[in-house]
């Protein structure tokens, strides 16, 4: 993908692609006051997993449009004083995942909290009803109705709901409330922080939902973009609302929203990403205005990146950066 791509100095200075719309700080504006409308109806409920150091539970919240959200929230057991908190997102269509992958940072010390996106493989409600093309995929979802219904809008409120509620713990550490993904998770971890200025740290791996236009330029023919061909396959065949539906598309693109995260932040891109394109997430970091790093790896793919997971560690735990 390196060598399908944009030159890396080139890509330095990128700033996208795609069109944002006019109105797009009203949009989120708008979307927000919903969101902050919602009673959220939080719930935990104990889980059957267990761990001598953790408090393991179910987590579940009322979401905008009435949906139920689900997840899973760990903590230590023994809390003295205000702690820490991780907020965690999956990639596409996957869930959140086990409780046993999250204990390292319980042992440190950190609240847990991983959201399963509604409508995707966890037991999430999907409460959406919209006009048009819904067979395939989520973001493309609702691209012909009303930019207030797209289902991505839903998804990224979920996450700054689910950040809201993490604040609002009486035992959490306001000034230590992280987050980070992979993927869909990285896109949505960018998507919360800007939400959620009061995000201290994001960490987001290979973002997803970046310069969609400019995947479709590309086009690399992977399963993760391909609503958008299907969408112009079926429903636009000669491309004559191109330009309407990449503006859409705009209101849900995390390089137009990452101007509001005030967070300090790890970004992570793999140059042979074939999946989610290296020039769409240099789109998203050159946008960045706050303290910010970027980890290349030039020889790896959308795949296991040796090495992140500790570095992420260590930025969440130990508070290594270079900035």
């Amino acid at each position: 993908m390196y060598g399908a791509d944009f030159p890396l100095e080139q890509m330095k200075t990128y700033m996208g692609t795609n069109p944002c719309p006019a109105d797009f700080d009203a949009y989120w504006q708008t979307a927000l006051k919903e969101m902050n409308s919602v009673d959220p109806d939080f719930t935990l409920t104990k889980a059957d997993f267990s761990a001598p150091f953790a408090d393991c539970y179910d987590f579940s919240f009322i979401g905008v449009r009435g949906a139920r959200v689900t997840g899973k929230f760990l903590k230590p057991k023994n809390i003295s004083g205000k702690i820490p908190a991780i907020l965690q997102f999956h990639g596409y269509n996957c869930t959140s995942g086990e409780f046993s992958s999250r204990l390292n940072y319980v042992a440190a010390g950190f609240a847990v909290a991983v959201m399963n996106c509604r409508g995707q493989s966890g037991m999430s409600e999907d409460t959406g009803a919209v006009k048009g093309l819904n067979s395939t995929g989520q973001y493309i979802r609702g691209i012909d109705d009303d930019p207030q219904n797209m289902t991505y809008r839903h998804i990224m409120l979920d996450t700054a709901e689910l950040a809201k509620i993490v604040f609002s713990l009486d035992y959490i550490d306001q000034d230590r409330v992280y987050a980070c993904g992979f993927s869909q998770g990285g896109g949505l971890t960018l998507a919360c922080s800007s939400l959620e200025p009061r995000i201290k740290k994001a960490a987001p791996v290979y973002p997803f939902l970046c310069d969609y236009q400019r995947v479709w330029q590309i086009d690399p023919r992977t399963s993760a973009y391909d609503e958008i061909r299907h969408y112009f396959r079926t429903m636009d065949p000669m491309h004559k609302r191109e330009e309407e539906v990449f503006t859409k598309l705009g209101y849900l693109d995390v390089k137009n929203m990452v101007k509001w995260i005030k967070a300090d932040v790890l970004f992570t891109t793999a140059l042979s990403d074939d999946m989610c394109p290296p020039s769409t997430q240099f789109a998203a970091y050159n946008r960045i205005t706050s303290r910010k790093e970027h980890l290349l790896l030039p020889d790896f793919g959308h795949e296991y990146l040796p090495g992140i997971d500790d570095c992420i560690w260590e930025f969440f735990v130990n508070d290594k950066m270079t900035f």
